[in-house]
């Protein structure tokens, strides 16, 4: 993981404009060896090209391939401005984030701290904080409290399981791998009756052994039998917060709407979309799925290149990056998309749902069978 330093971090600055604010940036990174001088022209040139805002009040401005020779060492350098930067349609940034990478260097960097900068709650105290070290934490992830941990990599669609043991073991093990819990919630998901909701669901939890909110989810190749009543699917949630409340909550609308048998059909990104966001079931919900072939994925500009051709259109997108986390992102948000980690040769689902949908699906697949802008691969 990337660490940054202190001396990066440069709170409560000042600039009149957008033009300042870079020319600032860039005369950092000169001082601290980062790059050459000339260097602030890539990254003026850059934003004359593509804008570099991500959204939530954030800008990485960085230079173009023309001035990659001028990268002397990889780093980055942060500027607050509390009192706002425009950068053009209608857009305030607060946090400046200056890059200087070579090669494809600055791709994990990027992905690293749109994660943390995709929650909106971080990135509003970006904006107020004012001590470097607390940016710093910010920035890090390190005040971000107990990450809410339910991804793809804690759903099993297909488990070979006849009995309700199996599924506690295997979701109570994920969820302890994954630094939620600890052997006292494990044993205690273990030995106790899990909870039958009806429709082949059921649900169990741990009052001990917490470290974090997380869920799990085990659902059977086939559906057994439980004491005359059908099992298919178990959820285990660890709870540290309020946070698994709405996956529950969703839960509970699927199975009032007499509707849990699409967690029981869908693969595990679609678990993970129906737990976690409102999937719509009119007729007009599209689905398409799309391989990157951009050489560093989805970085800033072909990020950019996609979100544009999606705001094109009236109807609502989420991206979905099945070789990633699996979480659903809107795809009218830069910062969502980027976060994504998209590397080449990931597969996006796309999901539309409004009047355009099947144009905006068919405008997408042009787009990237074009290269976002950076030529086909």
């Amino acid at each position: 993981m990337f660490q940054l330093d202190i001396k990066a971090i440069h709170p409560g600055q000042t600039a009149s404009n957008k033009e300042e604010a870079i020319r600032q940036v860039a005369a950092a990174l000169t001082a601290a060896g980062n790059v050459g001088e000339g260097y602030v022209n890539g990254m003026l040139a850059r934003e004359q090209q593509t804008s570099t805002y991500l959204g939530n009040g954030i800008a990485i401005p960085h230079g173009t391939t023309d001035t990659r020779d001028l990268v002397q060492q990889t780093g980055v350098q942060v500027f607050q401005f509390p009192q706002g930067i425009a950068w053009g349609d209608e857009q305030t940034a607060y946090v400046v984030i200056g890059i200087a990478a070579r090669s494809d260097e600055h791709l994990a960097l990027l992905r690293q701290l749109t994660h943390v900068l995709s929650d909106d709650d971080v990135a509003a105290q970006l904006r107020t904080t004012d001590s470097a070290e607390a940016l710093r934490s910010l920035l890090m992830g390190e005040k971000q409290g107990s990450e809410f941990k339910f991804d793809t990599s804690l759903i099993a669609t297909d488990v070979n399981a006849s009995d309700l043991m199996t599924l506690q073991a295997l979701n109570a093990g994920r969820l302890q791998q994954a630094g939620a819990v600890d052997a006292r919630f494990v044993a205690q998901v273990i030995s106790a009756k899990p909870l039958n909701l009806g429709q082949g669901i059921w649900l169990n939890d741990s009052t001990d052994g917490n470290l974090s909110s997380g869920v799990a989810v085990s659902r059977a190749a086939q559906p057994f039998d439980v004491d005359g009543e059908q099992a298919a699917m178990l959820v285990t949630v660890a709870v540290a917060d309020d946070k698994p409340l709405q996956v529950l909550n969703y839960l509970s609308d699927l199975l009032v709407k007499q509707k849990a048998d699409r967690l029981l059909k869908a693969d595990a990104a679609g678990v993970l979309a129906l737990l976690t966001s409102e999937v719509d079931e009119q007729a007009d919900v599209l689905t398409a799925e799309f391989t990157i072939r951009n050489e560093h994925g989805l970085h800033a500009c072909p990020g950019t290149a996609l979100v544009s051709v999606i705001k094109q259109f009236n109807c609502d997108v989420t991206v979905t990056n099945l070789d990633g986390s699996g979480k659903p992102a809107n795809g009218r948000s830069l910062m969502k998309v980027v976060a994504l980690g998209v590397k080449k040769g990931h597969r996006l689902r796309f999901t539309a749902s409004g009047e355009d949908a099947q144009q905006a699906l068919n405008a997408i697949e042009e787009a990237i069978n074009s290269g976002l802008g950076e030529g086909a691969a």
